[in-house]
């Protein structure tokens, strides 16, 4: 993935970087002299994820961004010699609200967190954009037809585990974030059966904190649910 950004929205670029295997992306930009204020876009070029971000020059006052690194699985056992291999994977996510309250997916035992409640969205196949490829894993985890917002954030996450294939991973997780609305909501429903994601339900806006969600669909909500338009 690449990132590009400039001081006003239409203006010329200036300072863009590839995002290396483990690298937080506004680490990096931090490192050159730069800060992350307010994703713009995102597209495909020559099949690779482009974002575009508004940036201002970094001072002395400003505060260096929280890298999220979590390291190895308290419970992973490895095999002697077994070397994790490095794996960087582009996911696309959104927060989605209706009249009946905001969208929320149950990870299965597939995952590292089963039980867990987590946003909609999933990884993004060859030659999708974040937004195609958000709004293809909404249908699939929970069936229900969303019209995207926005873009409103960047999470990069990182950590060694297993795969649910088994595979030992070095694993870099880049989460591109939406908000959508769902004009016409329905009883969730998971049609990709078999995968990463159990059961799926309209959460009310009064308990969705009762969940129990992962770290990163958490911040998320208390971050950006209440400014998610709604009819």
């Amino acid at each position: 993935m690449r990132i590009v950004g400039v001081l006003a929205p239409g203006a010329s670029i200036c300072v863009e970087g590839e995002v290396e295997h483990g690298d937080d992306p506004r680490m990096m930009f931090w490192r050159r002299g730069w800060v992350l204020t307010r994703l713009l876009s995102a597209h495909l070029d020559e099949g690779e994820v482009v974002l575009t971000t508004q940036v201002t020059p970094r001072q002395h006052s400003s505060r260096p961004p929280r890298v999220k690194v979590r390291g190895t699985d308290a419970d992973l056992t490895t095999s002697e010699g077994e070397v994790p291999e490095p794996r960087q994977r582009v996911a696309a996510y959104a927060i989605v609200r209706s009249r009946r309250g905001v969208l929320g997916t149950q990870c299965s035992d597939l995952t590292a967190i089963p039980g867990l409640w987590q946003l909609p969205g999933g990884g993004l196949e060859s030659g999708e954009t974040p937004s195609e490829g958000v709004v293809r894993e909404i249908t699939e985890e929970t069936a229900q037809r969303v019209r995207i917002d926005r873009l409103i954030d960047l999470q990069s996450d990182h950590w060694i585990g297993r795969s649910p294939t088994g595979v030992l991973e070095d694993f870099q997780a880049l989460r591109i974030i939406y908000t959508a609305v769902c004009d016409e909501p329905t009883q969730p429903q998971v049609l990709d059966i078999g995968g990463t994601t159990m059961s799926a339900s309209w959460v009310p806006l009064r308990r969705w904190r009762s969940l129990r969600w992962t770290s990163g669909a958490r911040s998320l909500l208390d971050r950006h649910l209440g400014h998610v338009p709604v009819l």
